[in-house]
């Protein structure tokens, strides 16, 4: 009985504050949910990267006290927007055929960039709660689209940038930040070959050093310390997923 009153207070509870519970989150995690069992068909290639996201992230968010639960929720939803055109993401085409090959840059940019913004409809349609919409908002922060930005700029020097970039807004929590770091780790370890322990150490140091770099985690609560947990652990996993072994001197 309890529960029975308990549940509908829960409902109002987050939507009079903007909150979500670990109810709630606890049901949107479930792969089976209408929204994931659409993005499992249309984009099986983005479904598994999210899935592999959800781990890097939830694991980094448990070492430093953040929201685990919220950041793997927001893992699993932040690509949802590629459903619309799953086969102009590389880890959608199972073929040697590529349909940017067929349009410009700058269409290949926007196509690319528009992601984040169906992703956001999309949620906002099937009712997903703000926190987690906020995942899909900030997972690019500000930066570019840069292998087509570099692609246009061989072609016209004088081109706009900003067509190149996606729109804010930077990432501004924690589990935000988290997201962005795992996302462009993930997707990027897919272009490894042959890596090495010393490979994925470099290679996770860069792809943050970059993202810091370009001040994106400045809105973010999260400290120098942290990341540098956060690049630890990201570090063992991929170590875990390609089945390495520590190098030790000889």
């Amino acid at each position: 009985m309890i529960t029975l009153f308990v549940q509908p207070l829960i409902y109002i509870y987050e939507k009079v504050f903007g909150l979500v519970s670990d109810v709630s989150l606890l049901e949107l995690s479930d792969t089976n949910s209408k929204l994931l069992k659409e993005l499992s068909n249309k984009a099986p290639g983005t479904f598994n990267h999210s899935l592999q996201v959800a781990n890097l992230a939830e694991s980094a968010a448990n070492e430093i006290g953040a929201n685990a639960m919220l950041v793997r929720v927001g893992a699993l939803y932040h690509d949802i927007g590629k459903m619309n055109n799953p086969t102009y993401f590389t880890e959608n085409q199972i073929t040697n055929v590529n349909p940017h090959d067929e349009i410009t840059p700058k269409e290949s940019a926007k196509i690319i960039i528009g992601h984040v913004i169906k992703g956001i409809e999309l949620a906002r349609k099937n009712k997903l709660p703000d926190r987690i919409i906020d995942f899909i908002r900030s997972h690019h922060g500000t930066t570019y689209v840069y292998y087509f930005y570099k692609k246009q700029k061989e072609m016209d020097p004088e081109l706009n940038e900003e067509e190149f970039r996606y729109p804010d807004p930077l990432p501004f929590s924690k589990e935000t930040a988290i997201l962005m770091m795992a996302d462009s780790v993930e997707a990027a370890s897919k272009s490894l070959k042959d890596p090495t322990y010393t490979i994925i150490d470099e290679f996770v140091d860069k792809i943050i050093a970059g993202q810091m770099k370009a001040n994106q985690f400045i809105n973010a609560d999260i400290t120098f310390k942290e990341i540098e947990t956060i690049k630890k652990i990201f570090k063992q996993k991929l170590t875990n997923i390609y089945h390495l072994r520590v190098e030790y001197p000889e």
